[in-house]
C-alpha cells in the first residue's frame, strides 16, 4: 500500500526522493505516526514536503489515496448536537472578563483536545455556559459567544473570533499557483529592490559592453570582461495573521502569498503565521498545528535585524490578547520585541477599520497603530508602505 502511495505522490508532481521515502519508513518502524490517520498525515508531510507551496497538492493527493481509509473513520458531529446549536431553546448572552482571560492562555491544540472531550462528555442541550458546547456564555465551543477564542459549531459567524469552524475544510489555500493572481500585487512587490553595492560582489558576470570595447581596443583580438552582478540584497520576513476574523480574507491572503513568491528576487524570504496576535510561538503553515510550531524567540535569535518586515492581519482581537501576560509576556511585549529587532517595518491590514473610533471592538486596532504605521492592502497604500520599508534611517 505505502509503495503505491509513493508512487502516487511522485506522479503527482512531488519532488520526493527515495531517500526521503525510507526515513518515512524508519520513522514508521519506530511507532511515530501510528496513532491515527491524522498523525500520519502530519508525519508525511514533515518528512517528505520540503516547501508549504507544495502543502495543497499533497493534500489532494494524500485525500485522493486515502480516501475510503478516511470515509470509513470519519466520525460526524451528532446530528442532536447541530440541532440544539442551531435551534436554542435559549442563549444567553452573559460576558466574564476572567473566563476570558483564561480562554486566552490555552494553546490551540489544548482547545482541540478539550473539545474532543466535550463531544463525548455531553448529554443535553447547554447555552450560556463557559464548559459545554452551547450558544451564547462563556464557552470556547458553539456559536454566539463572547470567548474571545474557540471553536465555532453551527450557526453564523458574528464577532470573528474562533479561529477553527466545524464542518469547514481548515487548509487555507496558499497555493502558489493560485488562478487570481492581481497583477498590481506582483507589481508592487518589485518594489521591494536594494540592488546590492557593487563593492561586495565578486566579477564573474560577463560584461558584454566592455567585452567589445576591450576587443576592439586589443586590435580586435578577443578580451572577455567580467562585472559583478546586480542582485535584489532585500531580505523579507512576512508575519500573517490566520483563522478566526481573517477567514473572511482568505482569498486575499492567497494573493498575497502568490505576489510574494512570484516575485522571486528576495536574497531571502521567510513568511510564519499566528493567530491575532504575535505570541510565544509562530507557526510555518496557515493551519497552526502543534507540529509546525516554532519559537517566536528562535526566530528573532536567528535572524538579522536588516529583514524588511511585513505584518499582515486586520489588528482586531480582544484587547486582552495584547495586555495580558502569557509566558511571562503581552501580545504587545512580543510585538514592541519584533518592533525593536527590525527597523524596517509596517503593518498592513486587509480592509479598512469598520468599527468607530471609541468601539471596544476598535481597542486593539488603535493600540496596535500607536506603536506601528499602518497601511491598509490598496494600490496606493502598499506602494507607501514598501516606501517607508525602503527608506534609509
Amino acid at each position: 500500500m505505502f509503495t503505491a502511495f509513493f508512487a502516487l505522490l511522485r506522479a503527482k508532481g512531488l519532488d520526493i526522493s527515495l531517500n526521503e521515502w525510507m526515513t518515512l519508513m524508519q520513522a514508521l518502524d519506530k511507532g511515530m505516526g501510528s496513532s491515527g490517520l491524522s498523525e500520519f498525515y502530519f508525519l508525511c508531510r514533515s518528512v517528505l514536503i520540503k516547501s508549504e507551496a507544495d502543502y495543497f497538492n499533497y493534500h489532494k493527493t494524500f485525500l485522493e489515496f486515502f480516501a475510503n481509509v478516511i470515509e470509513q473513520s470519519k466520525e460526524p458531529l451528532p446530528t442532536e448536537l447541530l440541532n440544539w446549536l442551531n435551534r436554542p431553546a435559549v442563549s444567553p448572552n452573559n460576558y466574564d472578563p476572567a473566563t476570558a482571560r483564561d480562554n486566552l492562555r490555552k494553546e490551540l491544540d489544548e482547545i482541540r483536545r478539550m473539545f474532543a472531550e466535550r463531544l463525548l462528555e455531553q448529554k443535553e442541550e447547554h447555552n450560556g455556559g463557559s464548559y459545554w458546547i452551547g450558544t451564547g456564555g462563556m464557552s470556547m465551543f458553539g456559536n454566539n459567544g463572547n470567548s474571545p477564542t474557540g471553536i465555532r459549531v453551527g450557526g453564523q459567524s458574528v464577532h470573528r473570533r474562533a479561529f477553527e469552524v466545524m464542518g469547514e475544510r481548515e487548509f487555507a489555500d496558499f497555493r502558489q499557483d493560485t488562478v487570481i493572481t492581481p497583477r498590481q500585487l506582483q507589481l508592487a512587490f518589485r518594489k521591494l529592490r536594494q540592488f546590492s553595492n557593487l563593492d561586495d560582489a565578486p566579477r564573474d558576470e560577463l560584461d558584454l559592453d566592455e567585452t567589445i570595447q576591450d576587443t576592439c581596443d586589443n586590435a580586435g583580438n578577443l578580451k572577455i570582461a567580467y562585472k559583478r552582478p546586480r542582485k535584489n540584497s532585500v531580505r523579507l520576513l512576512l508575519l500573517m495573521d490566520s483563522g478566526g476574523s481573517m477567514d473572511e480574507y482568505r482569498k486575499l491572503c492567497a494573493e498575497l502569498f502568490s505576489a510574494v513568491h512570484q516575485s522571486n528576487h528576495f536574497k531571502d524570504l521567510r513568511i510564519y503565521y499566528f493567530h491575532n496576535c504575535v505570541g510565544k510561538y509562530l507557526y510555518t503553515t496557515p493551519e497552526m498545528k502543534y507540529h509546525d510550531k516554532i519559537e517566536t524567540e528562535r526566530v528573532l535569535a536567528e535572524l538579522t535585524g536588516n529583514y524588511k518586515t511585513i505584518i499582515f492581519g486586520d489588528a482586531e482581537m480582544s484587547p486582552y490578547e495584547l495586555t495580558d501576560r502569557y509566558y511571562g509576556k503581552s501580545g504587545m511585549d512580543w510585538l514592541c520585541d519584533i518592533k525593536r529587532k527590525f527597523k524596517h517595518i509596517v503593518w498592513i491590514t486587509p480592509d479598512e477599520m469598520r468599527y468607530r473610533k471609541g468601539s471596544w471592538y476598535r481597542a486593539s486596532y488603535d493600540m496596535i497603530s500607536e506603536e506601528f504605521d499602518m497601511y491598509v492592502l490598496t494600490i496606493e497604500q502598499l506602494q507607501a508602505a514598501f516606501k517607508k520599508l525602503m527608506v534609509n534611517r
